[in-house]
């Protein structure tokens, strides 16, 4: 694999890790400025996000689907694998975040 590869990994993980913990955690200030629970507002929160941090991560549903086109159509099985890594990692990103957010709430989040 490409060295620039790596790297992009490494940010799709990332990002879908920031996502689901800040859109959590900020999310629930509003909850707690209206006076609910903010820790059942970011377990809702959590649950809500997980396939836009996926999306974000992956810098949108476009680009993958023309990659895999190309793929399919282009004979390109290379990129069709890049873009299921990169899938992978922003899944792994989004999960470690729930599992974090469940750990600092105490809250199993189904």
């Amino acid at each position: 694999m490409e060295e620039r590869f790596v790297a992009t990994m490494i940010q799709c993980y990332f990002i879908a890790f920031g996502v689901m913990i800040g859109g959590s955690f900020i999310g629930s200030i509003g909850a707690f400025m209206a006076g609910d629970a903010p820790f059942t507002h970011i377990n809702r929160i959590a649950k809500s996000l997980r396939i836009w941090a996926i999306v974000a991560a992956i810098g949108g549903t476009f680009d993958v689907i023309y990659n895999f086109e190309r793929g399919i159509l282009e004979g390109s099985t290379m990129d069709m694998i890049k873009q299921i890594f990169l899938i992978i990692a922003a899944v792994a990103g989004a999960h470690t975040a729930l599992l974090v957010i469940e750990w600092l709430i105490q809250e199993e989040i189904q």
